[in-house]
């Protein structure tokens, strides 16, 4: 069966995967990434790491740790804390960049490490950026990444895959940062949430390699798990200016972006293949792509500059800071539109190159000059302001535009507060009029896009081997709880998250209560909980996992689940499954006013076949493969990790 590039890369990193099978969705696999990158949460990772019986890292090689995110505090304690991640990433033989190099993401590209073709992690939630250079990002827990500085390896559910085809070609004065905006704003109701992305198309090729790491970079925020743009001209143009800049004549070769390689690169570039299946296909025309704002403090609401620019919103801070848009092309951008010119009275501009290269690139150009020059307010290289950190937050009722990639209510300071995102140009036309606004006329032309959900054709189930100790077969009363977006607090209330000492029995004994008082009296251990869809949205207590596998609930099947929920559930050694045709059968039958329904099914889940059979019907899922079957049977994934010790 033909594989799309997620699927292929994916293969090339999968350990103990049969040779003659084929990775697809939907499958669990045990996965080597070429890199692992953590950042100051190197801090919380040490802890992790030295719990699970860990003395050394399995592959030094592997493993990148940066300081960027709270570089703006000199505090004895947050230096304290650099100190202790320094000396711990030196003494294992780590690759260590300090405060002051530049954010972590950037690095990652700027060094080489997420190279086109191949699989990169981090843990954080904009490791999606490596896709614009061809290489599958993808974000990981603190867990995952104790596992891997361990053994090497963690586990991935690969995700159902969606093509955005872009057409057309970007009008002039538009950005990358445009385009993201557009498709999270047009397609904004969780279209591709927990998807991975792959971007397509004709309108593909007139897209910078800075464009496609803006975009990609968004991705997240878009709800995407990875977003990557094919290996092309633009990514091997890219890697050789790098590669001639990095490989000084004279000097030893650079051991991740050289000629050599960038050659091999180019006789084998992986690329999906024809008739791959897409879960989804999106279309957007580039030429209808106009300006655009978010917010304010939600990236699934976009305005059009052009209209906006009317309503006279006043700002009292920008920022051109953070991985998204703080490279020089960004900062070129902003700086020919600011020359000769100077920022507004009462407004305050602030500016952060994402790295301290780029930095001196704009220095050399003179570019950040120019900013200086208008009035802008410079931050060291590294996070701050984005993440709610260091100088320049926005305090209570004021407004800020920016062009980071996050503008959720007080994420950038006082929840009061007001925050739009941005492209470069509009961040910079507005810091010079004072409100938001454009630096030039442009119409109003509406985005014209589209998307298709394609059905997939029934594909022989390939019989799955049970390792021992997983069970083949499993049988149980369906309990149904029909409620879609069920979050972590419904599941394990709030009040209970930060009581260190509760016991297995009280977590079970509180399991649902928000959801449905009556939830515990009625499930009885043995049951197999059928939810809705996005089951475990919210916050990233494992409580809401584990407290349900205390009550004895066998296993979850839900249309969809969080994927920080499913990373929990999986990584405490609890069964999750996704059938959305059976919570789709289920509301259809039992409907929605019980909150928690006693069926009288008997559902059976046949692993080796991947069949869940209820009342007569059965319902293909996604094989839970080796690599899952290895954390369940070892009682979650800290344990798993000791055994592969």
């Amino acid at each position: 069966m033909p594989q799309n590039l997620i699927e292929k890369i994916v293969q090339k990193y999968a350990v103990n995967w049969p040779k003659d099978k084929e990775v697809h969705a939907g499958d669990y696999i045990t996965i080597r990434p070429a890199y692992v990158m953590t950042h100051d949460n190197t801090g919380a990772v040490i802890p992790k790491f030295y719990s699970i019986g860990a003395k050394k890292i399995a592959d030094p090689d592997q493993v990148v740790h940066t300081l960027d995110h709270n570089i703006q505090d000199t505090s004895e304690k947050n230096l304290a804390k650099y100190r202790k991640i320094e000396e711990f990433s030196r003494s294992m033989g780590c690759h260590f960049f300090p405060a002051g190099r530049g954010i972590g993401h950037q690095i990652m590209i700027e060094e080489g490490f997420a190279f086109p073709g191949t699989l990169a992690v981090a843990s954080d939630s904009h490791s999606n950026m490596y896709g614009g250079a061809g290489c599958l990002g993808t974000p990981i827990v603190r867990t995952d990444a104790a596992a891997i500085w361990a053994t090497g390896k963690t586990w991935w559910q690969v995700p159902p895959v969606a093509k955005v085809e872009l057409t057309g070609k970007l009008p002039a004065g538009v950005t990358g940062k445009d385009v993201i905006i557009t498709l999270a704003g047009f397609f904004n109701k969780d279209e591709v949430l927990n998807h991975g992305l792959e971007f397509c198309g004709e309108g593909v090729k007139s897209l910078t390699f800075d464009h496609r790491l803006s975009i990609a970079n968004m991705t997240t925020e878009w709800g995407a798990l990875a977003g990557i743009f094919p290996i092309d001209e633009t990514t091997i143009n890219w890697l050789k200016a790098r590669s001639k800049r990095l490989n000084p004549a004279g000097k030893p070769a650079h051991p991740r972006i050289n000629m050599q390689r960038i050659e091999a690169l180019q006789s084998d570039m992986p690329k999906a293949d024809a008739g791959a299946f897409y879960a989804k296909t999106i279309q957007l025309d580039l030429g209808s792509v106009r300006p655009h704002v978010s917010g304010p403090n939600s990236v699934k609401v976009m305005t059009a500059v052009s209209e906006i620019r009317k309503q006279n919103i006043k700002i009292d801070k920008a920022y051109l800071v953070s991985c998204v848009n703080s490279r020089q092309e960004d900062i070129a951008e902003a700086a020919a539109i600011m020359k000769g010119k100077k920022v507004a009275p009462g407004v305050k501009f602030y500016i952060a190159a994402a790295s301290s290269e780029v930095q001196a690139d704009s220095e050399k150009s003179g570019d950040w000059q120019a900013l200086l020059d208008a009035g802008a307010i410079p931050l060291p290289p590294g996070c701050g302001p984005c993440i709610g950190l260091g100088a320049g937050l926005l305090e209570d009722g004021e407004v800020g535009i920016s062009a980071t990639n996050r503008n959720f209510k007080g994420r950038m300071g006082s929840p009061n507060a007001q925050a739009y995102l941005a492209s470069p140009a509009v961040v910079a036309a507005s810091a010079i009029s004072g409100k938001i606004d454009l630096p030039y006329e442009m119409d109003d032309r509406k985005p014209v896009g589209n998307i298709t959900v394609n059905e997939q054709s029934p594909v022989e189930k390939t019989i799955l081997e049970i390792i021992d100790g997983f069970p083949g077969l499993i049988s149980g009363a369906l309990i149904f709880c029909h409620q879609d977006n069920l979050n972590t607090d419904g599941i394990y209330p709030g009040k209970y998250t930060y009581l260190d000492d509760i016991t297995p029995e009280k977590q079970a004994e509180v399991v649902m209560e928000n959801y449905d008082p009556q939830f515990s009296r009625l499930a009885e251990k043995g049951d197999i909980l059928v939810g809705g869809f996005n089951f475990g949205t919210g916050s990233s207590r494992e409580q809401a996992a584990t407290a349900l596998k205390y009550k004895g609930i066998q296993a979850v099947i839900a249309g969809s689940f969080s994927e920080t929920y499913k990373r929990n559930a999986i990584n405490n050694g609890f069964l999750i499954i996704e059938s959305p045709e059976l919570v789709n059968d289920l509301k259809s039958r039992f409907g929605t006013s019980q909150l928690t329904v006693k069926t009288n099914i008997t559902i059976v889940i046949d692993f080796k076949n991947s069949i869940i059979t209820a009342d007569g019907k059965k319902y293909p899922f996604g094989a839970v493969g080796r690599a899952a079957q290895e954390i369940i049977v070892a009682g979650g994934l800290e344990n798993w990790v000791k055994i592969q010790m």
